[in-house]
């Protein structure tokens, strides 16, 4: 039997363990036994954004709902494919369960795409497998890393490429709620080291004042109620908390001198109703990594823009190396149970937590 957690997509709250005959493996295909994955606040970004960005489509489940995606490392464990033996360790996309069949195409020595008919809708960043034996990212001594801040990081790469881009569209200040996520601290980072002349201000809740602090990322750190506390200058802002009343106070406090509004993740589930609409300055817009990954690929050609990534992820292991302490929880009902705790907001961010399931 395979073991899948499915999330209520009407409460996101509410989740359960479902036992599913694993069937028989389709020819070409090859199944994947879920070794690990990391479960962050991504991860509740996936869910709260399931339906509108499609998240739910990757992984099937029954009417009313959805698998969260997550990122980790699988073994093949049955083979329908010449390509794949038993035994290959692979890293991606992976649900929130014990198992996975994809049916492997575009296959080379480090990588390979899963071409299931209902993913190719979906962005093509998310279906790519990097096979370890060949890939030149993996690191067996970095491995949680790699599934705790890895997407993560990217993600923030991205956003500092973006403005980068654009010359910050003339400020010099960018503001980050939800200091304390690892895709804000990853866009600190490379924001630091691309952008010095940027200042990097964080937002976060009292109880996360003095983690923030402490990765020495920021500039300043701010608590939400200090929002008017902001030195009123050309700035922008990059929302990953989704709590539209902080997205509205910064608006309000700057208006005009707010020359972008960034809308990442949501890892604020409880502030995401009640919407942002008829904000002072500018409207805000959603910001979809893959959409820039591909771009920046095109761009650079696949091998530039993987070693310009891998210099600033090194850079940025190093500055988080010891800020985040790698918490490992074995069986699949600690999943169910770590991501209830993530929707609930009660995981120290201090941590990152492995399921072994």
């Amino acid at each position: 039997m395979s073991q899948t957690v499915h999330v209520a997509r009407d409460n996101l709250a509410s989740a359960q363990l479902v036992d599913t005959p694993k069937g028989d493996l389709a020819e070409g295909a090859v199944r994947l036994k879920i070794e690990s994955f990391s479960v962050t606040a991504n991860n509740i970004t996936y869910a709260v954004a399931g339906e509108r960005m499609a998240y739910w489509n990757f992984f099937p489940a029954p009417e009313g709902f959805g698998v969260v995606p997550m990122w980790g490392h699988a073994v093949v464990e049955q083979s329908n494919n010449d390509a794949f033996k038993v035994g290959e360790r692979v890293y991606g996309y992976l649900p929130m369960g014990t198992h996975l069949d994809v049916e492997p195409g575009k296959v080379s020595e480090s990588s390979f795409m899963d071409m299931a008919a209902h993913r190719q809708p979906m962005s093509p960043i998310y279906n790519g497998y990097s096979r370890l034996a060949a890939d030149l990212e993996h690191d067996a001594a970095r491995e949680p890393e790699r599934m705790i801040f890895g997407p993560l990081f990217k993600t923030g790469y991205l956003i500092e490429t973006m403005f980068r881009s654009e010359d910050w569209f003339g400020a010099g200040v960018v503001i980050m709620t939800s200091a304390s996520s690892k895709t804000s601290m990853a866009l600190a980072s490379v924001t630091k080291a691309k952008s010095p002349e940027i200042k990097r201000v964080g937002l976060t809740s009292p109880g996360n004042v003095a983690f923030t602090e402490a990765t020495g990322l920021y500039d300043q750190v701010l608590t939400y109620d200090q929002v008017g506390e902001l030195e009123n200058v050309r700035s922008v802002s990059v929302d990953f908390a989704g709590n539209s009343s902080v997205l509205r106070a910064i608006h309000e406090h700057l208006g005009e001198n707010l020359a972008y509004s960034c809308l990442v993740g949501a890892t604020h589930i409880d502030g995401r109703d009640g919407g942002a609409g008829a904000l002072p300055g500018p409207e805000p817009i959603l910001f979809f990594a893959p959409h820039y990954a591909v771009a920046a690929v095109k761009e650079l050609g696949p091998k530039a823009f993987g070693e310009a990534i891998a210099i600033s992820w090194k850079q940025f292991l190093s500055e988080v190396a010891d800020t985040v302490e790698v918490e490992v929880r074995d069986g699949i009902d600690a999943a169910r149970s770590t991501y209830l705790e993530m929707v609930g907001g009660k995981v120290d961010p201090a941590k990152g937590i492995v399921i072994h399931p």
